[in-house]
């Protein structure tokens, strides 16, 4: 499972840098988009994918009975996810707006005038 999550996130990876070098401005989004999603399944994988039990203390008991689940990359992945969606939402009113006052998108055709 280790191995099937590594090719996935190489694969992101090289999708998202392919995008953005590209030269238009939606290309480097959703380049963007790609790195942020192979950023949280390598966050994702560095948990390990066994069976565990919830981190949560049995009534009458001292500690928590092992194996227990971390909860912290679950966590960063759905903070990340949020914050990600936020952002992505506004590059793409940016993107749009410039594309109205400019006519293109492409970083080649835009100078400091047209925007």
């Amino acid at each position: 499972m280790h191995l099937l999550f590594a090719i996935l996130s190489g694969v992101l990876f090289a999708g998202g840098v392919w995008l953005i070098l590209r030269r238009s401005l939606m290309r480097i989004v959703l380049g963007l988009i790609l790195l942020s999603h192979a950023a949280n399944l390598v966050i994702f994988s560095s948990d390990s994918t066994r069976q565990a039990s919830p981190p949560i203390v049995q009534e009458g008991a001292q500690v928590l009975q092992a194996p227990q689940a971390d909860p912290l990359p679950q966590a960063l992945i759905l903070t990340a996810i949020v914050i990600g969606f936020g952002i992505f939402a506004f590059f793409i009113v940016l993107i749009k707006r410039t594309h109205k006052e400019a006519g293109t998108d492409e970083i080649d055709d835009l100078s400091e005038g047209d925007i």
